[in-house]
């Protein structure tokens, strides 16, 4: 019996699976145009289950001979010196298992010390003995550390450029997370040295793997759904769409953790959309390796400049590299104009990642039982915002040097302190309004919804500013009532003035209430 695979390249004979090339278009007629070109897709999206599949139908066809080649083992040389050669003892393992002619010749008679032109002659040399076109797919070709690049790079466009006159590589496709644009940028991160003339124009397309459709996660699902009789009821799918937005790994580890654990393979039972919700908290809860890895990419710069703009609502420009780097790795992403983290549950991961430290403190620390909060089915919120503020007095200058993300602290140190509120039997939704200076948050508690909207004071305009926006969020919830955090990071005001709570009554009879912090 198949199952549900969230770990390595899919096969179709053990794995339910969507055909790659219903997710990617236009390949084909790229390699019988023998053009190079770039593949590219945030980890664990389909790649190489896509490559492989590939290289297999191309074989078949005998039109070429196609090999897959992955790079990963060679990420951690640097020094072309080791690298090219480690390439190639790379290229020729892999070669033993794959049914390619003369493969016993390759890299025969390779002079390692030559290794400018070691690549490039042992290609063009193999290419001779073929009485078909090659063509390569170099998987996880971003991994290759700075002088190894750009030599591997240039040996490629050496054989490239003088293939009228020899044989080389017909068609080749260089695979990773990273566009073209993020290769130059590793290699030469000065911006004058970037755009000079480099290895790199030879690539004459840039391709991505998009997501799964929700009509392709009701196809994988109904492969299950036919094989065992086990339904996916509609609101479930639905609900794995929206908190997952297609993103693969993530569409096939819900659907493992419900079948699997929930129900421990019981096929007689279908599956809810409540036991979605429950698998969707227990992935979050337990950051899976494809979570952790991408947790991990916070660290970077790049990614810290566009996440804490994120995160502070502040504008994000599109068009930069540093944009473009973290939507390549499927962390944040742009759809219809709106920006945002790639999914929810990357949304939800993301923050809990950046704020765990105090979470865990809040969470040991009794001083703040959460029954204390609960009254009559609602959140005691005056009582909740006035821990806060006295927890922000006493602990926000300790705190906020603790965090990586530290323009974006006050904003996280509010969502941690929220957060075992949600801990304690809500849910919390939230919203990153870019261009706006805020953050929307949205607190639920037995179907009561408590909206909270934070903002940083830049200057006098700030608090009407807010009241606005909180309105108009108010209005787009259906709710009456809703607070205003403002935190005040101005050295010269004293705590006195800074803590304090205010009511606004609003001419439609709703009210808002400003938290001072």
């Amino acid at each position: 019996m198949r199952y549900f695979n969230v770990a390595g390249a899919c096969r179709k004979d053990k794995h339910y699976m969507i055909d790659s090339a219903e997710r990617l278009h236009g390949v084909r007629q790229l390699i019988d145009m023998e053009q190079y070109v770039v593949i590219h897709a945030p980890r664990q999206t389909g790649k190489t289950t896509y490559l492989k599949e590939l290289v297999r139908q191309l074989n078949e066809e005998g039109k070429y001979y196609a090999y897959y080649c992955t790079l990963e083992t060679v990420q951690t040389t640097l020094d072309e010196k080791e690298g090219i050669p480690a390439i190639i003892h790379n290229m020729i393992a892999q070669m033993e298992d794959v049914d390619l002619p003369h493969k016993e010749a390759f890299a025969g008679n390779a002079d390692y010390s030559n290794y400018t032109t070691v690549l490039y002659l042992t290609l063009k040399r193999y290419c001779q003995l073929l009485d078909k076109p090659f063509v390569i797919f170099f998987d996880e070709a971003d991994t290759l550390g700075e002088d190894t690049l750009v030599s591997f790079l240039r040996q490629l466009r050496t054989g490239y450029n003088n293939r009228d006159t020899a044989d080389f590589v017909h068609s080749l496709a260089l695979v990773g997370m990273r566009n073209i644009k993020d290769y130059r940028w590793k290699v030469r991160p000065d911006s004058e040295s970037r755009h000079a003339a480099s290895p790199f124009n030879i690539v004459t397309e840039v391709l991505t793997i998009g997501n799964f459709s929700i009509e392709q996660i009701n196809e994988l699902y109904r492969q299950h759904t036919d094989e065992t009789g086990q339904v996916f009821e509609k609101e479930a799918v639905e609900y794995v769409f929206e908190q997952t937005q297609g993103q693969p790994w993530l569409v096939n580890a819900i659907a493992r953790e419900v079948i699997m654990k929930l129900l421990e393979s019981d096929y007689t039972k279908p599956v809810t959309k409540a036991l979605a919700e429950q698998a969707v908290h227990n992935i979050i809860i337990r950051c899976d390796m494809h979570i952790d890895q991408l947790l991990e990419k916070l660290k970077e710069t790049r990614v810290r400049n566009v996440v804490e703009s994120l995160l502070l609502g502040n504008a994000v420009d599109t068009s930069s590299e540093d944009f473009e780097y973290t939507s390549n790795l499927g962390i944040v992403s742009k759809n219809n104009g709106s920006i945002g983290f790639s999914n929810p549950i990357y949304n939800e991961v993301i923050t809990r990642k950046l704020n765990h430290n105090l979470q865990d403190v809040l969470t040991e620390d009794r001083q703040y039982e959460m029954s204390k909060y609960f009254a009559g089915g609602r959140i005691d919120m005056e009582r909740l915002m006035s821990d806060f503020q006295q927890f922000w007095r006493e602990n926000s200058g300790i705190w906020k040097e603790k965090f990586d993300y530290k323009e974006a602290a006050p904003h996280l140190i509010m969502m941690a302190f929220l957060q075992r509120v949600v801990n304690g039997g809500g849910d919390i939704n939230r919203e990153y309004a870019i261009n706006s200076d805020r953050i929307d948050l949205c607190m639920k508690f037995k179907d009561v919804l408590y909206p909270i909207e934070l903002k940083i004071r830049r200057d006098s305009k700030t608090l009407p500013k807010g009241l606005l926006q909180l309105s108009d969020y108010m209005d787009s919830l259906g709710c009456k009532e809703g607070w205003l955090v403002v935190f005040d990071p101005r050295k010269s005001t004293s705590w006195s003035r800074k803590i304090f709570q205010k009511k606004y009554p609003l001419a439609n009879g709703n009210k808002i209430t400003l938290i001072g912090a």
